[in-house]
Formats: C-alpha cells, sequence, structure tokens
C-alpha cells in the first residue's frame, strides 16, 4: 500500500504541472482513481482482520464500531 501511495503523490505533482496536457490529465486521474480504490479494498481487508479487546478483556476478530 506504500507503493500506492508514492505512486499516488507522484501523480498529484504531475496533475499540477502547468504544462500538463488534458488527455495526460485523463490519463493520470483513471490511474490515481484506480490506486485509490485499490487502497480502499487493502484498508477494508485490513479492517476486517483486526484484533479488538473487548471491554472484558477478551480478544476477538472484529471492527472497531
Amino acid at each position: 500500500m506504500e507503493e500506492a501511495f508514492s505512486k499516488i503523490t507522484s501523480i498529484v505533482e504531475q496533475l499540477e504541472a502547468p504544462e500538463i496536457t488534458l488527455e495526460e490529465s485523463m490519463k493520470l486521474y483513471r490511474q490515481g482513481v484506480e490506486l485509490l480504490t485499490e487502497c480502499g479494498k487493502s484498508l477494508d481487508r485490513i479492517e476486517k482482520e483486526m484484533i479488538v479487546l473487548t471491554e472484558e478483556g477478551e480478544i476477538k476478530n472484529g471492527t472497531l464500531e
């Protein structure tokens, strides 16, 4: 996921460049959206695998809600 965030940062920097064309902007935007979607899915998986301590001190798999 760290690699994806690094790529997203690079994409943002490229999108901020004044000389970028509209076509290149759209290509980079699509790549960024795909990376963000992948990151969201990874975070969802991680959340589902988290171990939560209940009030009684028991350990169980679940989410923080």
